[in-house]
């Protein structure tokens, strides 16, 4: 194997060097890196160099990295039969420098925005026990080691490397950089199971973070129910922003999987005829929801609370209980309570959902013991919320009308939201 397998450098390293030929005379200096991810999204295909024979105006030339060997001094040579070729406008071709550095992309790991100093390469051996070599991106530099290599470009070699490893290495694998639009940009690789996995204010956070076609294209990316989740957590101005470029089908998609009091606050900022078109969209059954909140002021219990709760008769089991939160459609993370009513479907009593961890399956909820019940009537302004919060030190507070029947909801991350719009 030859001596030079494994040996690393880097885009920045190998920028503006000299391919030479057989007799040690430069031929080109190299401008960019080539990768053809149709054929090969991992290895480096071709050299764009610069040729020392070239005229003004002429265009650049692509050797292909196959076409090269590392002399014993490290140096690129071109193989004896190897030419020069005219670089082919083919836009599924992925400029390393051009399409990379400087880019913004996403750490999955880290769960924020980053931007690419420098693209890693190894040489390693087209086949074990053969003296062919290829040339394979290995990972992206996104700390202060890859920027040092960019800022020092021209020096020697062993004075950048020098200098470039005082600082600790931060780098992201090439194997999660996900090619998604060659001729334009690329991203960080983020597929659904890794994005279920993250909590949708780190998406929101990215995505606020992103440039505004990168913003674009990873909401566009993403699964409605995940959409969705990260949407509540954004704010109404660049909620307006992700959804523009949708179509109203998409929209009411996405918004079916928003909490509803959540949808209603979006759909209340878009203009009333943007509005309409995505509520003519969805089903039925959750446009009625979110139509009954849009009625309510935003900055009422009414405006603030969810639709989405468990409710049961007095009368019901523990067993009942555990059959409703199988079938809860809803966030089920956001349930700490469950609300009893009577024969009129008036709020009576609540149990803290942590007391049926302790009850029998047989048990009768009006046998267990009760939590202390404090509601609001759905005009309550943002205040009187937020003051019954901090007072009893609720998890959620139900919300009623007139008549005292449970109407909603409101949770502690509403209240939460609240606070922070006001401050």
């Amino acid at each position: 194997m030859t001596k030079h397998a494994n040996q690393k450098t880097s885009v920045a390293a190998l920028m503006g060097t000299a391919v030479i030929d057989a007799k040690g005379t430069a031929v080109g200096h190299v401008r960019e890196f080539v990768v053809a991810p149709a054929l090969d999204a991992s290895h480096v295909h071709g050299l764009v160099i610069k040729l020392v024979s070239a005229r003004r105006g002429d265009k650049f030339s692509l050797v292909l990295a196959t076409d090269i060997q590392l002399t014993p001094d490290c140096e690129m040579q071109l193989r004896e039969s190897a030419r020069p070729s005219i670089l082919p406008d083919d836009e599924t071709y992925l400029f390393l420098e051009r399409d990379l550095l400087d880019q913004q992309i996403i750490d999955v790991h880290g769960r924020k925005v980053v931007r690419v100093n420098d693209v890693n390469l190894i040489w390693e051996p087209l086949v074990e026990d053969k003296e062919d070599l290829s040339l394979r991106i290995a990972e992206v530099e996104v700390g202060l080691r890859g920027a040092v290599r960019r800022l020092l470009k021209g020096l020697p070699m062993t004075t950048i490397d020098s200098l470039a490893t005082r600082f600790n290495p931060s780098v992201i694998p090439w194997d999660f950089v996900d090619l998604i639009d060659p001729s334009r940009r690329v991203h960080l690789k983020v597929d659904q199971d890794r994005l279920s996995q993250m909590h949708p204010s780190d998406i929101a956070d990215i995505l606020e973070e992103l440039a505004p076609l990168e913003r674009q294209a990873l909401f566009q990316s993403l699964n409605e129910e995940v959409a969705a989740e990260a949407l509540e957590e954004i704010k109404p101005k660049m909620q307006q922003s992700l959804i523009e470029s949708l179509d109203s089908e998409q929209v009411a998609g996405i918004v079916e999987e928003m909490d509803p009091g959540a949808a209603a606050d979006l759909l209340a900022e878009l203009p009333d005829e943007r509005s309409e078109a995505i509520l003519d969209e969805m089903d039925p059954e959750e446009r009625q929801e979110v139509e009954e909140l849009l009625e309510f002021s935003g900055d009422s219990a009414a405006g603030r609370m969810t639709t989405e709760y468990i409710a049961l008769p007095a009368t019901a089991t523990v067993a009942q209980v555990i059959d409703a939160l199988h079938g809860f459609e809803g966030d089920i993370e956001t349930i700490t309570d469950i609300y009893l009513l009577d024969e009129e479907e008036k709020i009576t009593s609540l149990i803290p959902l942590v007391r049926l961890i302790l009850a029998a399956p047989h048990a009768a909820l009006s046998d267990l013991p009760h939590g202390h019940l404090v509601c609001c009537d759905t005009n309550a302004n943002g205040r009187k919320v937020a003051e019954l919060f901090d007072k009893y030190n609720l998890r959620s507070l139900p919300v009623v009308d007139q008549e005292k029947h449970l109407v909603g909801v409101v949770h502690a991350e509403q209240v939460i939201a609240l606070l922070r719009s006001n401050r």
